[in-house]
């Protein structure tokens, strides 16, 4: 015990928690492995449930407003085991290298690459967390507090947690928030007639409404954006690190991650159901704005029900916020060798914390613009989203065939065809969307 006080206060947090794992390692009773269990879980589930985010909350309902009950529900049942198998590359990787994506990417290709990857991520964490705040301070207008009030105190909110808290116990906290997503499923049954129907029929034809156009092809790269998205990447293979996963624990990770994803699309669904159900074919339906879709909302099954999705998007934006300013602090600290934990004092961490902070405070203060197409805004965030990804999972599977670092833990052979064909299913509208503009 002498010796674990005498280490810096992050490192020795960190040792803590794998004494316990390892005392209930050699426990062999149900309880103690159920207790492992969830002692291991933590990373997928938050990295899963806050992709769905604010953003793609807000993404969800227009896409179920704009094209209702058809092609973006077997579509979102697609996306599990992509989402799965996209982030499930990066707990072997942090459970067998100890070290976050971008110090990997920084110290395997060199300055230029390292640069680029982090360049990618840092616009896309500067972008993203707009859309966290476009949720936030709608979803509190719905309770009168003013949009200056309620961006301020969830700045405040997201900065004490990751500056005060110790790893284990941000991590439980931030589960416990990530929890609340869940209301969006409830709501359902709040509908005067469950479309049970047109979801079986949906996955039977796959019908877009209107046919294929521009719009629908911008509406299925957000879609792509918000289920798949760069910081992802970085946050889960961080958050592995930090937590002290090691390779006996890589299943942990895998099942952990397996109900993040699944829990992420049940909701997704579920929110494309109630706005394709409600506000579809409405004379607003062309208005991509959350709060004429929440307004319709209202006159279509109730208060009670409306303010019940406004506290999911509040959630949906705080639960996204924790975790994107933690992947921007990993990230930023790994690249340039900075102390890089969540188990760092304030004193100690100052160059971890900061630009994270930075980041969110920005991201709160555009969303005060007046007047701002926040729509289109959020819709846009999550192309750009859909633009970067591919650059990200190249390096990811570049680094999960590295036997250098990856030994027999290196991606097989199926599992590169599979990530280069969410490569090229992600390109595909990218490049139909250039050419309908080109045309």
């Amino acid at each position: 015990m002498k010796e674990l006080n005498s280490l810096p206060k992050d490192i020795r947090y960190r040792a803590e928690d794998r004494l316990h794992v390892a005392f209930h390692r050699q426990e062999q009773t149900r309880f103690s492995r159920l207790e492992l269990f969830f002692m291991l879980i933590g990373p997928g589930i938050l990295v899963m449930i806050a992709d769905n985010d604010a953003g793609g909350v807000i993404t969800y309902a227009q896409t179920g407003s704009i094209f209702g009950i058809g092609f973006f529900i077997p579509f979102m049942v697609l996306m599990l085991p992509v989402a799965y198998f996209v982030q499930e590359m990066t707990v072997r990787l942090g459970a067998v290298t100890h070290r976050g994506h971008a110090e990997l990417i920084w110290k395997r290709y060199g300055r230029f690459w390292g640069s680029f990857s982090l360049g990618d991520l840092v616009v896309a964490n500067f972008l993203t967390p707009i859309t966290e705040f476009i949720g936030i301070t709608i979803g509190m207008a719905i309770f009168g507090v003013p949009r200056l009030i309620s961006a301020a105190v969830f700045v405040v909110l997201v900065i004490a947690i990751q500056l005060f808290l110790r790893y284990y116990t941000w991590e439980r906290i931030s589960l416990f928030i990530a929890v609340l997503n869940l209301i969006f499923i409830p709501l359902l049954f709040f509908l005067p007639h469950p479309p049970i129907m047109t979801v079986l029929d949906s996955f039977a034809t796959w019908k877009i409404s209107g046919g294929v156009s521009s719009l629908f092809i911008y509406v299925l790269l957000a879609n792509l954006g918000t289920t798949i998205a760069p910081w992802m990447l970085f946050f889960q293979q961080s958050s592995v690190v930090d937590k002290g996963l090691t390779k006996d624990d890589i299943k942990f990770g895998q099942r952990d991650t397996l109900i993040g994803a699944s829990v992420m699309v049940i909701v997704a669904i579920a929110i494309i159901i109630l706005t394709g159900s409600t506000v579809f074919g409405s004379d607003s339906r062309a208005s991509l704005g959350i709060d004429n879709i929440l307004q319709i909302f209202e006159a279509k099954i109730g208060i009670f029900p409306m303010e019940l999705f406004a506290l999911g998007l509040i959630e949906a934006g705080f639960i996204a916020a924790i975790a994107i300013s933690a992947s921007t602090s990993w990230a930023m600290s790994e690249a340039f060798g900075w102390k890089k934990s969540i188990n760092l004092p304030a004193r100690d961490g100052v160059l971890f914390y900061v630009p994270s902070f930075i980041a969110l405070s920005l991201a709160a203060s555009v969303t005060l613009i007046p007047n701002a197409p926040l729509g289109y805004l959020n819709l846009t965030v999550q192309v750009i989203a859909t633009i970067f990804m591919p650059a990200a999972m190249l390096f990811l599977l570049l680094l999960l065939n590295d036997k250098g670092i990856m030994g027999n833990m290196a991606n097989k052979r199926w599992q590169n065809i599979i990530g280069f064909s969410i490569i090229e299913t992600v390109n595909s509208p990218l490049i139909a969307c250039d050419t309908s503009r080109m045309s």
